[in-house]
């Protein structure tokens, strides 16, 4: 874990006496989330700042009447959270945001693959011998049979996401059962998920439309847009299914927030 306070010759430190909130006892959050929640609460509004030392384990106990433990578990769930950084011998300390450390969360593609005004339309099913790149990305040879798909999502009736996805061709399954299986993002999204799925890569690209997908879209060209690149794995991290969702780059934002939310 990268370690972000900011070093000073002489960090503030405040007593916990006349700055820290209360906690409810009678409340079923535990006392020790409590207690890391009303210390985030006043990193949040500047009570404790970067680099500044928070009240020391003795002072919680005292002031909270707790016991060590529960204000270790306390200290230790900021340090998770890379909230704080504690430093044995000397004290916890307020971590300063970290930019590189941001999480872009996936929750407007959430939204959309959840929404009930979406449709998709399927564009064709062929069964395709693998070319090196599909090979490469299934983990196949070359010259393996495979299925090609091709989708169109709409929202609100217009074309909103192009689809093309490549998978493991089972001889054991029906064509369209196995494309059923494999409509994967939605499902994980909705948080059902398919039964042959163990986990999923996402990689975000961006270039211009090709002159086929911006027809598909409805778009002029040039158009920028988004590629998400996805592989899907098995139970034994064998991977079944490659494909990429294009999307026009107006039609997508990714947003996060940096430092104590």
């Amino acid at each position: 874990m990268r370690v972000s306070i900011i070093h000073m010759t002489k960090s503030r430190k405040k007593t916990s006496d006349s700055i820290l909130s209360p906690f409810d006892k009678g409340s079923y959050e535990p006392a020790y989330s409590q207690i890391a929640n009303i210390l985030k609460q006043h990193i949040r509004t500047g009570v404790f700042r970067p680099g500044d030392q928070l009240p020391a384990e003795s002072e919680l106990c005292r002031q909270y009447q707790v016991s060590p433990m529960t204000v270790r578990r306390a200290i230790n769930m900021l340090v998770d959270q890379q909230v704080a950084t504690a430093i044995r011998g000397s004290g916890t300390y307020v971590n300063k945001p970290e930019i590189g450390a941001a999480n872009f969360h996936l929750q407007e593609l959430q939204d959309f693959f959840s929404g009930s005004d979406i449709s998709i339309k399927l564009l064709n099913v062929n069964i395709v011998k693998a070319n090196e790149k599909i090979a490469a990305m299934l983990n196949t040879t070359v010259g393996e049979k495979t299925i090609h798909i091709r989708r169109l999502l709409k929202k609100e009736l217009q074309p909103a996401f192009y689809h093309c996805e490549y998978l493991i061709y089972d001889p054991k399954l029906p064509t369209v059962e196995t494309e059923m299986e494999m409509t994967s993002l939605r499902e994980l999204f909705e948080g059902s998920g398919s039964n042959m799925i163990k986990r999923g890569a996402i990689v975000i690209k961006a270039a211009l439309l090709t002159d086929e997908e911006a027809a598909i879209l409805k778009v002029k060209t040039p158009m920028a847009a988004f590629y998400l690149e996805h592989t899907f794995y098995d139970f034994n991290d064998a991977p079944i299914s490659w494909g990429y969702f294009v999307c026009p780059g107006d039609r997508l934002n990714f947003k996060t927030d940096v430092g104590i939310v």
